[in-house]
């Protein structure tokens, strides 16, 4: 499909779909492991501290190669891109869902969790990239907002459609069907014409700046989930951060002066691109507190994988019902209001998971009051922010910008994660906990679970930091008023 045939071609409800179902393979399917990695675990008879990576392993895959292959979806095709990626989908559930007990059970599941990182990577930039080039005005804002209901929604859902399935039908089956979701979506997918950037004379893949951003990142996400137990101070865990020193300082010099680098540094001269890049991957960091407070309902209230994940239905719920009003506050405010109005109702929703030292019953409703919280932040903030994004894009930078974006999306979630999991872990491992909270904060009922309980807090403060930083990011960055499509 030539380009001016592509030009004329109109995005409809079918293509629309089926990339969604692509989008939910990730953030759906993939990311119930927040809420049952420890009846994965058990299961499976792996170590704890190898399930928390392979949870945040996913989401970091899909961040390192998320830019890259965002922008060989502007060369090579987007639509060619998606269907690779449902192929990758397809192959790491059944992995997952079908890995054996023990040491190769470990081996099917990391390789699994990988594969379902790398079609998130192949999907979503390359999607983005057909939204902003198949629709316009009005009715991109509504595949923006119904492809953000696949993400955010789909990640609102995702704890509490673990939980039931876990509980219920066995967690194999989350894996097994969200393979056959993604061969639906493939099939919806398949027939679209193709669309591509115009071509760039003496491109060349750069090989060297993804070798050493993908060295950077692991080594950084190794010493993230696994410092507390190599000792902080370990020869283990030094090596590991002067790796990503080193590897994240060479990547810098090396895409500074590349031409075809794929982290396009001068995109980031657009503050409004910057702004919501910023804040896009702290908000996604902010998914540490689904997890913190699965494992402290799990462990310290001793609530099942179910129950636990019940008490997030308000994230879904309020996450879906109000995401389309997000769009409505960006086409009448412009991006910046309803961007800092979602991100202060997602710092009252970690307010209120942050006073662990309460009985189970308070802290339950605390809990689905803030979850349900946390899903109406995330749905004024989503909307606007990626269109703020998208839409201060080049043309044929599309696929590269939306990359970017995404990675910030992906990266996010596995840094957040898994920061959020190290300082939960560090505390929670230790009998006597944090002694000197105790003579601030008086912790009612058990009292046997205080470690756990303590961890939780101190897990849910980095969270709040997190956002904190984000606010200050849309506040210096992200100007008032409506954003121009440049698109």
């Amino acid at each position: 499909m030539d380009e001016v045939a592509s030009s004329t071609y109109r995005g409809n409800d079918r293509l629309l779909y089926g990339i969604i179902l692509g989008v939910l393979a990730f953030w759906l399917f993939a990311q119930t492991t927040l809420n049952i990695a420890p009846t994965m675990a058990a299961d499976l008879r792996l170590e704890q501290t190898f399930m928390n990576i392979a949870v945040s392993i996913t989401a970091l895959f899909s961040g390192i190669f998320i830019v890259v292959i965002g922008g060989l979806a502007d060369r090579v095709g987007r639509v060619k891109m998606v269907m690779f990626g449902f192929v990758f989908s397809i192959v790491g559930c059944l992995l997952v869902g079908l890995a054996p007990s023990g040491s190769m059970g470990g081996a099917f599941l990391m390789l699994g969790r990988i594969c379902q990182g790398l079609s998130g990577a192949f999907i979503m930039p390359a999607s983005l990239a057909l939204v902003k080039a198949y629709w316009d005005g009005a009715e991109r804002q509504r595949a923006i907002s119904l492809w953000s209901m696949g993400s955010w929604g789909g990640s609102g859902f995702a704890a509490l459609f673990g939980g039931l399935m876990a509980q219920n039908i066995g967690w194999r089956w989350i894996f097994i069907i969200a393979a056959i979701v993604s061969l639906v979506g493939m099939l919806m997918v398949r027939g679209t014409p193709e669309s591509k950037a115009p071509p760039k004379e003496g491109y060349r893949f750069d090989l060297l700046g993804v070798l050493t951003f993908m060295i950077a990142m692991v080594a950084l996400q190794v010493f993230a989930t696994q410092g507390a137990q190599f000792g902080w101070a370990s020869p283990a865990s030094l090596i590991l951060l002067a790796v990503a020193l080193i590897f994240g300082f060479a990547f810098y010099r090396i895409e500074s002066n590349n031409p075809n680098a794929f982290v396009q540094f001068r995109l980031f001269k657009n503050m409004t691109f910057t702004g919501a890049t910023i804040s896009n991957l702290l908000l996604n960091a902010t998914a540490g507190i689904i997890m913190i407070a699965m494992l402290v309902l799990q462990e310290g209230g001793e609530m099942s994988a179910q129950r636990a994940g019940l008490l997030t239905i308000g994230y879904a719920v309020t996450i879906m019902a109000f995401i389309r009003v997000g769009e409505k506050l960006l086409q009448r405010f412009g991006p910046r209001k309803p961007m800092l109005w979602g991100s202060y109702i997602v710092v009252a929703s970690i307010l209120l998971l942050m006073p662990t030292n309460l009985m189970l019953g308070p802290y339950t409703v605390l809990a689905i009051i803030s979850f349900s919280l946390f899903g109406l932040g995330l749905a004024f903030y989503a909307t606007p922010s990626t269109d703020a994004a998208l839409s201060n894009l080049p043309e044929d930078q599309g696929g590269a910008g939306a990359g970017i974006y995404k990675m910030a999306s992906s990266l996010g979630a596995s840094f957040g994660v898994a920061v959020s999991s190290t300082i939960y872990t560090a505390i929670a491992g230790r009998n006597e906990g944090v002694r000197w909270i105790e003579g601030v904060i008086t912790f009612s009922g058990n009292q046997t679970n205080l470690a756990s309980r303590e961890a939780a807090f101190f897990a849910f403060l980095a969270n709040l930091v997190m956002v904190a930083v984000a606010i200050l990011s849309i506040l210096t960055t992200v100007p008032k008023g409506k954003t121009p499509d440049r698109g």
